[in-house]
């Protein structure tokens, strides 16, 4: 799946295709939000989890350029070529 159809899909469609087919890196507390990192074939997905609300609000890719990459990397390696 390209990420432009990944983004095409509704948040039930994204949560069940992550599912079947993520792999789960690592997760970040980020604001109000547990953030999940999965590797998704060649692209990063971060699943936003609002523990108040005790539901999922987003899942969106992550671009190898944001911010948020820094909160990622102090836990684990991530390989800069995929992006590539």
């Amino acid at each position: 799946m390209s990420r432009k159809s990944f983004l095409g899909l509704t948040l039930n469609e994204r949560i069940q295709f992550l599912y079947e087919s993520g792999v789960f890196v690592t997760a970040i507390r980020y604001y109000g939000y547990k953030v999940n990192l999965y590797m998704l074939r060649s692209f990063y997905v971060e699943v936003f989890f609002n523990h108040k609300k005790d539901i999922i609000e987003k899942i969106e890719l992550l671009e190898h350029t944001h911010s948020r990459m820094n909160f990622y990397s102090d836990q684990v390696k991530l390989p800069s070529d995929i992006f590539r």
